[in-house]
């Protein structure tokens, strides 16, 4: 893990509000996630967690500072360019699952493959049923998302999360709407993840979550105030 997946230079983000008021959401943050790392960002809500994944995925733009992630300047890309570079790149599992809910299980990890092209149409089906049988719910597959139970829809969310074979999965309180068996099936996806190589951040707020990785990064009020390795 000699490299950096993901390297934050002084970088800071300014939300503007409709009158003009200014939030400074990020200050002056500075860290690198090593390639192959688990690295955990904990902290409250309101201490600038959510913003700083949206800027490792560049679904936001740094204000100010440097944003570097799997080898791409994200400040130097185009809009389009950015989306690319997202989809092949960046995997993303979301707090509250984000599955279309008018689509399959197996149609919600088909439609970023057409995306991104980064997988052939030929084997498109089966690293569907690969993925499925990897989070368990390959029984699944073919119910709408409606259909499934929290758990079995944040399995999906982390299924698609894969699907383009990204080097990076990023997870936002992945386990925040689960219950105990749920979240605990979630954590050791994640735990096979990292076993695979692939560079892992996750947001939260549970110290417990937190701890399962290799490094946490503590933020309050949008500051960086504390990086230390886990204990577990």
């Amino acid at each position: 893990m000699g490299s950096s997946a993901i390297s934050f230079e002084q970088v800071s983000h300014v939300y503007r509000g409709r009158q003009g008021l200014a939030f400074e959401a990020l200050r002056s943050v500075t860290f690198d996630v090593p390639v192959g790392g688990s690295t955990a960002i904990w902290g409250r809500s309101g201490s600038g967690k959510s913003t700083l994944l949206n800027l490792v995925a560049g679904l936001d733009r740094a204000t100010s500072g440097t944003v570097r992630v799997a080898g791409e300047e994200l400040g130097a890309l185009s809009e389009t360019a950015l989306t690319q570079w997202r989809g092949r790149n960046v995997g993303i599992v979301f707090q509250f699952f984000q599955l279309l809910p008018t689509l399959t299980v197996r149609e919600n990890l088909l439609l970023p493959m057409e995306f991104v092209n980064a997988v052939p149409k030929s084997e498109r089906h089966d690293r569907v049923d690969q993925l499925l049988d990897v989070v368990q719910i390959r029984d699944q597959g073919d119910k709408l998302p409606a259909h499934l139970s929290g758990g079995q829809q944040q399995r999906a969310a982390v299924a698609r999360a894969l699907v383009n074979q990204p080097e990076i999965v990023i997870a936002d309180e992945p386990t925040g709407n689960l219950d105990a068996s749920s979240a605990q099936a979630v954590l050791e996806l994640f735990g096979a993840l990292r076993a695979q190589g692939v560079t892992l951040v996750v947001v939260t707020h549970d110290e417990q979550v937190a701890a399962r990785a290799d490094r946490i990064l503590e933020l309050r009020d949008g500051q960086l105030v504390d990086m230390r390795e886990s204990t577990s």
